[in-house]
């Protein structure tokens, strides 16, 4: 292994590309990142409160999840494995699954639009992207994928316009205060004792010139 590694280098070692490191970093793109997250969260919104609250409510909450049941029985499935998976596991449990699949589309929507635990929120949409895709389903998943990607490669910006960066705008004041004020303690520490020392040396002196003042009486 080490010799494979003298051949190719250490990975760790890379430099990172200065344009992708001002794409990850700049206020400036974080406005772009940032539309892409709210405008990803509220077509997942909207995808999870038409199954809780709209028109797909009976198909996915109600009726042991007929919707469930439709879609992995009539998709076409991308491989004969994933097929089988839908037939053995999804049909007979697509009662929970349709409740489970309506309350991740309207979580992952509001943490996106929110900008609320981005990087895990866009992964998680990308799960649910994949699952639709392996079942026959393209529609728009391969453009919803691509938000999705880039905003967990741009996550320092994609979710700094949002609570994530509220929540670390917190962090960063709360631990720069810190060595702050540990430095006035440790101040006021060494000027006790450089106090002390001025002290202690006064006194040493005093009792030097003591017994020769006494010596001349």
């Amino acid at each position: 292994m080490q010799n494979v590694i003298n051949v190719i280098g250490e990975p760790s070692a890379l430099r990172t590309p200065r344009p992708l490191i001002w794409l990850q970093r700049s206020k400036s793109a974080a406005l772009v990142w940032t539309a892409m997250r709210v405008w990803l969260g509220v077509m997942w919104l909207q995808a999870g409160v038409s199954k809780l609250w709209g028109a797909e409510n009976p198909a996915f909450l109600h009726h042991g999840g007929a919707g469930v049941v439709g879609f992995a029985s009539h998709g076409v499935a991308a491989y004969s494995w994933w097929g089988s998976f839908l037939h053995s596991f999804v049909v007979p449990n697509a009662g929970w699954i349709g409740i489970l699949v309506a309350l991740a589309e309207f979580i992952v929507g509001v943490c996106l639009a929110l900008g609320l635990f981005t990087p895990f929120a866009a992964v998680v949409s990308l799960v649910l992207l994949f699952t639709y895709v392996m079942s026959g389903t393209a529609s728009v998943c391969a453009f919803y994928a691509l938000f999705a990607i880039v905003i967990i490669a741009m996550w320092r910006t994609s979710s700094w316009i949002g609570v994530d960066g509220l929540i670390a705008g917190y962090r960063q004041r709360r631990h720069n205060a810190t060595p702050t004020s540990s430095g006035v303690t440790l101040g006021v520490v060494g000027r006790k004792i450089n106090d002390r020392k001025v002290v202690t040396q006064s006194a040493a002196a005093s009792d030097v010139t003591t017994p020769g003042a006494l010596s001349i009486s």
